[in-house]
């Protein structure tokens, strides 16, 4: 059984679908078999792998979610990247008016759980990039998904976002998803040496405690260039302080894995 991993943060500009892309990648080169959905209307992670404006043989994810009935099988609407190992199931513009049409449906928060269903087991890791909003498509991704990554930037309202994140996280296992799970805080564009981001920093260590990656995300330039090349990181500059990160942040989810294994 593969590990699906909603990316959330209802803030936008925190590295949300960098960290989707580049995460995705690092474990792809790293040998694992990895699945990306985008159901961020911008579809900002489908133009990062260089598949802009393209949809498989039955649509996009917008298509996959708005049917009258839940469909139950994702292979029609998966694309192959560039990257070996890493597929997507791509996202346009029309997912923008997604959240109204999905309104009047049936089992309109679990479409996206149902759908992947299917393909579970072709994988070992499903990425789900979320939108900048706590709407009908991110409740999708936190009900189809294993754990939550949340990526922070650490800066003053930070804090209040992810308040109010943990509150959704904790209705959605109320109601819909009992076994969500966090699977890491992520600091992005993180700073080490100002005082505000240090103590951030802090505050978020002592809630969440080991749940808080010891890898951090650096600003990084290459990281801001990679996308509009439609590639990841790892592939733009190999080198770059940020594919060094994300690589590091592999390797680290890795080892929690290996970790859980071992105790379960």
């Amino acid at each position: 059984m593969s590990r699906v991993v909603a990316v959330a943060n209802q803030k936008g500009g925190v590295g949300k679908t960098t960290t989707t892309l580049n995460l995705a990648a690092s474990l792809a080169v790293a040998g694992r078999r990895v699945l990306l959905i985008d159901v961020d209307p911008q579809s900002n992670l489908t133009s990062g792998v260089g598949l802009k404006g393209q949809a498989a043989t039955a649509g996009t994810v917008y298509n996959a979610l708005t049917q009258a009935e839940p469909l139950e099988d994702a292979r029609p609407f998966i694309l192959k990247t560039r990257t070996e190992r890493l597929e997507l199931v791509p996202a346009d513009r029309n997912l923008t008016g997604a959240e109204i049409e999905m309104v009047p449906l049936d089992r309109r928060e679990e479409r996206l759980r149902v759908l992947l269903a299917s393909v579970r087991d072709d994988y070992d890791y499903v990425f789900i990039d979320s939108p900048p909003s706590l709407g009908l498509l991110t409740l999708n991704a936190l009900v189809a998904a294993d754990a939550v990554l949340i990526p922070l930037h650490c800066e003053y309202y930070a804090l209040e976002g992810l308040a109010d994140l943990w509150g959704t996280i904790r209705r959605v296992r109320g109601a819909l998803n009992p076994n969500l799970d966090i699977e890491g805080v992520l600091f992005t564009m993180f700073d080490e040496r100002t005082n505000l981001a240090q103590q951030v920093a802090g505050e978020v260590r002592a809630f969440f405690k080991e749940k808080v990656f010891r890898t951090t995300i650096p600003r990084n330039v290459r990281l801001g260039e990679a996308p509009s090349h439609g590639m990841p990181v790892i592939e733009y500059d190999p080198k770059s302080r940020g594919a060094e990160a994300y690589v590091a942040l592999a390797k680290e989810v890795l080892e929690r894995a290996a970790a859980n294994a071992a105790t379960s």
